[in-house]
């Protein structure tokens, strides 16, 4: 279905590409300002916007414009729609204008301003976070009749049980010893929060949540507290004074510990995850963009590498959907390593599968 979707997605941005090209008829400097920029184009399909743009036609925009909502000290809220801004965002309305697509500010400057608003990302957010809640109770109730524990599971059950048996006997069990029960929840929160949110990316015109830096840093805020709280005693001796170690090389050490803790962690939770949805998205827009490339060289040129283009771009999300599965495993994964190091020593844990749960 969603290489399906993107082969149609990529065939109606193929026949509304002479639409970009410059008019060859027109003055130069008209030529100029149409011209295909992929930069742009790349760079407000992978930022947060006020509307969700799918496609133009001539004159007919396919776009759902989201609600505005401001705060002022000095002008009080104002909730409008996005529409009011005017389609290339060019207009002003009550005081604001929009900057670059996804930022609006006030006209006079010595206006502050707090932005409320429900833009792509945060609707996208809730979608996800809605679906995951309706998938998750029905197949809890599922679980209660006795469906999938005195009899096969069904349906969703069929797709769903494996991934969380995965998650409890690769992850939880392995890294968390017998704590693992405790943090289940939390783990399968994680994985199919991101799970989902990256799978609605994937769709043509939607959002790419899961490739925005401000989502993967609140993951990695919450995981950091998650794992702070799983510390103990014992770990935080072993963070200030390593047993063992030379003074100098301790006082080197600590400061490093201490960064890997607050910093190097959380980071690499934020980053890693940031970094590979940006990647997988642009590669897309980079291929539908060449399309416009060679269309402004020849129309000929434009429509002959076209089918490579699609070619590519459908093996690509291919591959992006096995990234959904690998990054939101790799976070799951490396969440329940850092917080079984949290307790690692502390107790008489046995880590199944490691150290002495081998023996």
């Amino acid at each position: 279905m969603k290489c399906t979707l993107v082969a149609v997605f990529s065939l109606v941005m193929l026949s509304l590409a002479p639409a970009a090209f410059g008019q060859e008829n027109g003055a130069k400097h008209e030529a100029a300002s149409e011209k295909f920029d992929p930069t742009t184009v790349i760079l407000n399909h992978v930022q947060d916007a006020y509307e969700y743009h799918f496609f133009t036609l001539g004159d007919f925009h396919a776009v759902i414009h989201l609600p505005v909502i401001l705060y002022s000290p000095q002008k009080g809220f104002s909730v409008f729609s996005s529409s009011k801004f005017g389609h290339e965002g060019e207009e002003e309305y009550d005081g604001y204008k929009l900057v670059g697509g996804n930022k609006i500010v006030p006209v006079d400057a010595t206006v502050k301003v707090y932005d409320f608003s429900l833009t792509r990302n945060v609707i996208q957010t809730f979608l996800a976070m809605a679906l995951f809640i309706i998938l998750m109770v029905n197949i809890a109730k599922k679980y209660k009749k006795g469906t999938g524990v005195t009899s096969a599971p069904t349906g969703v059950q069929n797709f769903m049980e494996p991934i969380i048996v995965f998650i409890r006997e690769e992850v939880a069990k392995v890294n968390l010893g017998n704590r693992w029960q405790r943090y289940m929840p939390f783990l399968l929160t994680v994985f199919f929060f991101i799970l989902v949110n990256t799978l609605f990316g994937l769709i043509p015109g939607a959002a790419n949540v899961s490739g925005n830096i401000a989502f993967t840093l609140i993951l990695g805020l919450i995981a950091l507290v998650v794992i702070l709280f799983s510390t103990t005693t014992h770990f935080w001796k072993h963070i200030f004074w390593p047993p063992g170690v030379p003074f100098l090389v301790k006082v080197i050490l600590v400061p490093v510990e201490l960064a890997g803790v607050f910093i190097i962690k959380p980071g690499a939770l934020i980053i890693r995850l940031f970094a590979n949805m940006v990647a997988g998205h642009i590669v897309i827009l980079a291929f539908i963009s060449l399309i416009f490339i060679f269309g402004e060289m020849s129309k000929g040129a434009g429509f002959g590498f076209s089918p490579f283009s699609v070619l590519f771009i459908v093996f690509d999300y291919f591959i992006e959907l096995l990234v959904a599965f690998i990054q939101a495993f790799i976070f799951t994964a490396l969440t329940a390593i850092f917080i079984g190091q949290g307790f690692e020593g502390s107790d008489h844990d046995v880590h199944p599968g490691t150290h002495d749960g081998l023996l």
